[in-house]
């Protein structure tokens, strides 16, 4: 079994070493926002698995399951009591009331570990005295999984501040932003077993008690999962509000500007990544109420469309470069309606492009196969059309949730293959793959090489990645 803890609600899949799904189940949840507050009620949160995981096991032999894991929000994170209750609402990776707190640590707002001195800062009264200890989102659920506090897992705490490369907290610099050691969980690595579901928390998910639980990964590690791209090379593309892509490598991806960060694998192996700001949202924003299987069949006659554009979903860029200041833009002609969906369209897949030429750059390998996933996959024409602007195949799988990914690492946590990869070979099934058309390619070669150029003219993007990314098209 898979759980997936999100932001808009809960997921469960049971699934088949052989990657057959037998159940699935879900309920939603809400959060409280206010400004840059963004809160949701921990007990909710189990309220919510409960009801997912007792309709993904509806029909499905209960003594089959041999193992669970769990994944959730990044950067999310509460205070708990050492018995692990919960003592402060959840603060959702997207509030933004640590901003102070994240320029102290050196960390973007959206990390964990601005919010945790930020709550520490409001209990201070408390921290010290009595026993205070910081979860993540996906370890209040392993706890009543199990009955009682259990170790996190390296992936959740990354943006709390763990050292992976040594595998410890940096007690030190923690200290000087005036946090306690005391107030961090223990850390093992995702795949590890916690402990096994209790008679209480059996009775109440429908869970047979003595079922392992395995310790999970964040979301967007679990969609990689999910993907099957766990090979040196391997990367996954996730596009849906906004753009993200993970891979893996053998080593950590070195990058000065701090754009790519690296998750560790269950394996030993690293996973390198970057989330950009560009994106479908920007497409429900530019065009409300669109239709876009209409305006899909229209963009395939604008290819390369006469406009050129850099659909940002927000202000600010985080990958393949990093400028607070990036605005959208539309640059040309392009009056229609076809021809400005065609130029967000394409826009968005020569960003893709840009970011697998950043990855390049910082010596990251990226000649592995890559997989799309993420809302996005769902349209075969946008599919089509980025495989083009990449100029390399694309796979896409059959399912590509979240909560299936953390199916795959519970089958490698309960033995179930020799590694990962092993595993997500059995269980991941590709739909199809996608073979690039290279006349289409070579038409997209030139409005690529523009926006690569208006990017550095504007200062934003730095002029050896435009270089590089230049020099690349010749290759």
């Amino acid at each position: 079994m898979g759980i997936d803890l999100g932001t808009q609600g809960a997921r469960a899949v049971v699934v088949t070493t052989r990657g057959h799904v037998l159940g699935s189940g879900s309920a939603p949840l809400t959060g409280r926002r206010t400004g840059v507050r963004h809160e949701q009620d921990p007990g909710d949160w189990w309220v919510a698995v409960r009801t997912a995981t007792r309709a993904a096991l509806s029909g499905v032999p209960a003594r089959r399951l041999r193992a669970l894991a769990v994944c959730s929000t990044s950067g999310t994170v509460l205070l708990t009591d050492p018995y692990g209750h919960p003592l402060t609402p959840g603060l959702m990776y997207d509030d933004g009331r640590a901003a102070p707190e994240a320029g102290e640590a050196g960390v973007p707002p959206s990390w964990g570990l601005p919010k945790a001195l930020w709550m520490v800062r409001r209990r201070a009264g408390t921290v010290g005295r009595s026993p205070v200890r910081l979860a993540h989102q996906a370890d209040t659920v392993t706890a009543r999984l199990t009955g009682g506090p259990v170790a996190t897992d390296s992936s959740h705490a990354l943006k709390t501040g763990y050292d992976l490369e040594r595998d410890t907290w940096p007690a030190e610099a923690l200290a000087l932003l005036g946090l306690p050691a005391a107030l961090f969980p223990d850390v093992v690595r995702p795949g590890t077993r916690l402990g096994e579901v209790t008679g209480p928390a059996s009775a109440e998910t429908g869970i047979p008690a003595g079922t392992p639980v395995v310790a999970g990964m964040t979301d967007g590690c679990a969609a990689q999962i999910a993907s099957g791209a766990l090979h040196i090379g391997a990367w996954n593309s996730v596009l849906g509000t906004t753009l993200v892509l993970k891979g893996v490598a053998a080593t950590p991806v070195r990058d000065p500007a701090g754009i790519v960060y690296n998750h560790r694998s269950p394996d030993g192996n690293w996973l390198p990544g970057g989330a950009s700001s560009v994106g479908a949202g920007a497409l429900r924003t530019a065009f409300p109420g669109a239709d876009p299987a209409r305006l899909d069949r229209l963009a395939a006659r604008h290819e390369p469309s006469v406009a050129l554009a850099y659909p940002l979903t927000s202000r600010g860029e985080r990958f393949p470069f990093r400028a607070p200041q990036a605005t959208a833009f539309v640059l040309g002609g392009g009056t229609s309606e076809g021809d400005r969906w065609a130029a967000s369209l394409q826009g968005i897949g020569y960003a893709e492009r840009l970011c697998l030429d950043y990855l390049h750059y910082l010596g990251a390998p990226v000649e592995g196969p890559l997989t799309f996933t993420g809302g996005a996959a769902r349209s075969a024409y946008w599919n089509r059309l980025r495989t083009d602007i990449l100029g390399r195949p694309s796979r896409i799988p059959e399912h590509t949730e979240p909560a299936l990914g953390m199916a795959v690492l519970a089958a490698y946590g309960a033995g179930e293959a020799d590694d990962l990869a092993g595993a997500a070979r059995s269980m991941v099934r590709i739909r199809h793959t996608l073979d690039p058309d290279p006349s289409r390619t070579a038409a997209f070669m030139d409005p690529y090489a523009r926006l690569v150029t208006e990017l550095e003219h504007r200062s934003w993007l730095p002029k050896p990645v435009a270089a590089h990314a230049l020099a690349r098209l010749d290759t």
